[in-house]
Protein backbone atom coordinates (compact mmCIF):
# COMPACT_ATOMS: atom_id res chain seq x y z
CA UNK A 1 0.00 0.00 0.00
CA UNK A 2 1.32 3.40 -0.96
CA UNK A 3 0.23 6.96 -0.23
CA UNK A 4 1.21 9.79 -2.56
CA UNK A 5 2.12 12.96 -0.65
CA UNK A 6 1.81 16.07 -2.80
CA UNK A 7 3.97 18.86 -1.39
CA UNK A 8 2.32 22.07 -2.56
CA UNK A 9 4.87 24.61 -1.34
CA UNK A 10 7.70 26.22 -3.31
CA UNK A 11 9.88 25.99 -0.21
CA UNK A 12 11.79 22.74 -0.55
CA UNK A 13 12.08 21.92 3.15
CA UNK A 14 9.79 24.39 4.86
CA UNK A 15 6.98 23.77 7.33
CA UNK A 16 4.67 22.10 4.80
CA UNK A 17 7.43 19.62 3.98
CA UNK A 18 7.99 18.97 7.69
CA UNK A 19 4.27 18.38 8.30
CA UNK A 20 4.11 15.90 5.42
CA UNK A 21 7.30 14.25 6.69
CA UNK A 22 5.64 13.72 10.08
CA UNK A 23 2.78 12.01 8.26
CA UNK A 24 5.22 9.88 6.24
CA UNK A 25 7.03 8.71 9.38
CA UNK A 26 3.78 7.72 11.06
CA UNK A 27 2.53 5.92 7.96
CA UNK A 28 5.81 3.99 7.90
CA UNK A 29 5.46 2.88 11.51
CA UNK A 30 1.97 1.65 10.63
CA UNK A 31 3.16 -0.42 7.70
CA UNK A 32 2.23 1.98 4.88
CA UNK A 33 4.73 3.26 2.33
CA UNK A 34 4.61 6.80 0.99
CA UNK A 35 6.24 8.96 -1.64
CA UNK A 36 6.45 12.74 -1.67
CA UNK A 37 6.41 14.88 -4.80
CA UNK A 38 7.04 18.62 -4.61
CA UNK A 39 5.49 21.06 -7.06
CA UNK A 40 8.72 23.07 -6.95
CA UNK A 41 9.20 26.69 -7.93
CA UNK A 42 8.50 26.64 -11.66
CA UNK A 43 5.35 28.18 -13.10
CA UNK A 44 2.48 25.70 -13.36
CA UNK A 45 0.09 25.78 -16.31
CA UNK A 46 -3.54 26.19 -15.33
CA UNK A 47 -6.60 24.67 -16.97
CA UNK A 48 -7.86 26.59 -20.01
CA UNK A 49 -11.13 24.62 -20.33
CA UNK A 50 -10.24 23.44 -23.83
CA UNK A 51 -11.96 20.09 -23.31
CA UNK A 52 -9.17 18.16 -25.03
CA UNK A 53 -8.81 15.87 -22.01
CA UNK A 54 -12.19 14.37 -22.93
CA UNK A 55 -10.62 13.18 -26.18
CA UNK A 56 -7.11 12.36 -24.94
CA UNK A 57 -7.89 11.00 -21.45
CA UNK A 58 -5.14 13.30 -20.19
CA UNK A 59 -4.38 17.00 -20.14
CA UNK A 60 -3.35 18.50 -23.46
CA UNK A 61 -0.35 20.20 -21.82
CA UNK A 62 2.74 17.99 -21.58
CA UNK A 63 4.58 19.44 -18.59
CA UNK A 64 6.77 17.21 -16.43
CA UNK A 65 4.99 17.96 -13.15
CA UNK A 66 1.57 16.91 -14.41
CA UNK A 67 2.99 13.83 -16.14
CA UNK A 68 4.91 12.75 -13.04
CA UNK A 69 1.99 13.12 -10.64
CA UNK A 70 -0.39 11.44 -13.07
CA UNK A 71 1.90 8.42 -13.36
CA UNK A 72 2.34 8.19 -9.59
CA UNK A 73 -1.44 8.29 -9.09
CA UNK A 74 -1.79 5.12 -11.15
CA UNK A 75 -0.04 3.14 -8.42
CA UNK A 76 -1.00 5.16 -5.36
CA UNK A 77 -3.68 3.83 -3.03
CA UNK A 78 -4.36 7.23 -1.46
CA UNK A 79 -3.49 10.90 -1.78
CA UNK A 80 -2.55 13.51 0.81
CA UNK A 81 -2.16 17.12 -0.33
CA UNK A 82 -0.25 19.68 1.70
CA UNK A 83 -0.26 23.43 1.10
CA UNK A 84 0.89 26.63 2.77
CA UNK A 85 -1.77 29.27 3.27
CA UNK A 86 -1.74 32.21 0.86
CA UNK A 87 -4.46 34.80 1.52
CA UNK A 88 -6.66 32.20 3.26
CA UNK A 89 -6.31 29.76 0.37
CA UNK A 90 -3.96 27.14 -1.07
CA UNK A 91 -0.91 27.94 -3.18
CA UNK A 92 -2.14 29.02 -6.62
CA UNK A 93 0.35 26.81 -8.46
CA UNK A 94 -0.92 23.81 -6.52
CA UNK A 95 -4.52 24.60 -7.46
CA UNK A 96 -3.54 25.01 -11.11
CA UNK A 97 -2.12 21.49 -11.05
CA UNK A 98 -5.04 20.01 -9.12
CA UNK A 99 -7.62 21.54 -11.46
CA UNK A 100 -6.02 19.75 -14.40
CA UNK A 101 -5.43 16.45 -12.59
CA UNK A 102 -8.87 16.08 -11.09
CA UNK A 103 -10.64 17.06 -14.31
CA UNK A 104 -8.55 15.06 -16.76
CA UNK A 105 -7.99 11.76 -14.94
CA UNK A 106 -10.83 11.07 -12.49
CA UNK A 107 -10.44 7.32 -12.97
CA UNK A 108 -7.07 7.51 -11.18
CA UNK A 109 -8.65 9.13 -8.14
CA UNK A 110 -12.14 7.72 -7.59
CA UNK A 111 -12.67 5.80 -4.34
CA UNK A 112 -9.10 6.36 -3.18
CA UNK A 113 -8.90 7.93 0.29
CA UNK A 114 -7.81 11.57 0.30
CA UNK A 115 -6.76 14.12 2.88
CA UNK A 116 -5.46 17.67 2.94
CA UNK A 117 -3.26 19.59 5.36
CA UNK A 118 -2.64 23.31 5.62
CA UNK A 119 0.29 25.15 7.18
CA UNK A 120 -0.25 28.75 8.18
CA UNK A 121 1.38 31.52 10.15
CA UNK A 122 -1.74 32.35 12.14
CA UNK A 123 -5.08 31.70 10.42
CA UNK A 124 -6.70 30.89 7.09
CA UNK A 125 -6.03 27.18 7.51
CA UNK A 126 -9.64 26.00 7.61
CA UNK A 127 -10.51 28.04 4.52
CA UNK A 128 -7.57 26.42 2.75
CA UNK A 129 -8.74 22.96 3.81
CA UNK A 130 -12.24 23.72 2.59
CA UNK A 131 -10.90 24.46 -0.89
CA UNK A 132 -8.67 21.40 -1.00
CA UNK A 133 -11.28 19.01 0.38
CA UNK A 134 -13.65 20.01 -2.42
CA UNK A 135 -11.35 18.21 -4.87
CA UNK A 136 -11.93 14.95 -2.99
CA UNK A 137 -15.66 15.32 -2.46
CA UNK A 138 -16.35 15.99 -6.14
CA UNK A 139 -14.39 12.89 -7.15
CA UNK A 140 -15.98 10.16 -4.97
CA UNK A 141 -12.97 10.07 -2.66
CA UNK A 142 -13.41 9.25 1.06
CA UNK A 143 -11.96 12.10 3.12
CA UNK A 144 -9.79 10.89 5.99
CA UNK A 145 -10.28 12.76 9.30
CA UNK A 146 -8.08 13.58 12.25
CA UNK A 147 -8.58 14.69 15.84
CA UNK A 148 -8.84 18.36 14.82
CA UNK A 149 -8.66 20.39 11.62
CA UNK A 150 -5.50 19.30 9.88
CA UNK A 151 -3.63 22.59 10.26
CA UNK A 152 -0.18 23.25 11.64
CA UNK A 153 1.42 26.59 12.41
CA UNK A 154 4.76 28.20 11.70
CA UNK A 155 6.30 31.14 9.87
CA UNK A 156 10.01 30.41 9.49
CA UNK A 157 11.16 26.96 8.31
CA UNK A 158 11.28 24.70 11.35
CA UNK A 159 8.78 26.70 13.44
CA UNK A 160 6.28 23.85 13.10
CA UNK A 161 8.39 21.81 15.53
CA UNK A 162 6.97 23.99 18.32
CA UNK A 163 3.35 23.22 17.36
CA UNK A 164 2.88 20.06 19.43
CA UNK A 165 -0.85 19.82 18.77
CA UNK A 166 -0.43 20.44 15.05
CA UNK A 167 2.13 17.65 14.72
CA UNK A 168 -0.05 15.32 16.75
CA UNK A 169 -2.93 16.10 14.40
CA UNK A 170 -0.71 15.07 11.49
CA UNK A 171 0.16 11.78 13.19
CA UNK A 172 -3.49 11.05 13.94
CA UNK A 173 -4.36 11.71 10.30
CA UNK A 174 -1.63 9.27 9.23
CA UNK A 175 -2.85 6.56 11.62
CA UNK A 176 -6.42 7.01 10.39
CA UNK A 177 -5.23 6.78 6.79
CA UNK A 178 -3.31 3.57 7.56
CA UNK A 179 -6.33 2.09 9.35
CA UNK A 180 -8.65 2.85 6.45
CA UNK A 181 -6.26 1.49 3.82
CA UNK A 182 -5.73 -1.74 5.76
CA UNK A 183 -9.47 -2.23 6.07
CA UNK A 184 -10.00 -1.57 2.38
CA UNK A 185 -7.30 -4.05 1.43
CA UNK A 186 -8.64 -6.65 3.85
CA UNK A 187 -11.54 -7.36 1.50
CA UNK A 188 -14.06 -4.64 2.14
CA UNK A 189 -17.16 -4.36 -0.02
CA UNK A 190 -16.22 -3.17 -3.54
CA UNK A 191 -16.87 0.45 -4.45
CA UNK A 192 -20.41 1.08 -5.72
CA UNK A 193 -21.02 1.09 -9.44
CA UNK A 194 -21.44 4.64 -10.69
CA UNK A 195 -24.38 5.88 -12.72
CA UNK A 196 -23.67 7.63 -16.03
CA UNK A 197 -22.90 11.20 -15.07
CA UNK A 198 -25.51 13.87 -15.71
CA UNK A 199 -24.21 17.35 -16.57
CA UNK A 200 -26.56 20.31 -16.57
CA UNK A 201 -26.00 24.05 -16.54
CA UNK A 202 -29.42 25.17 -15.23
CA UNK A 203 -30.28 26.64 -18.63
CA UNK A 204 -31.48 23.49 -20.33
Amino acid sequence: MNVLLLHGSPREEGNTFLALSEIAKTLKTNGIESEMISIGQKAVQGCIACGKCNELDRCVFQDDLYNTVREKLKKADALIIGSPVYYAGPNGSLCALLDRLFYSCPELLEHKPGAAIAVCRRSGGTATLDRLNKYFTIQNMPVVPSQYWTCAHGLRPGDIAQDAEGLQTMRTLARNMAWLLKNLHAGAVPAPEAEPRERTNFVR
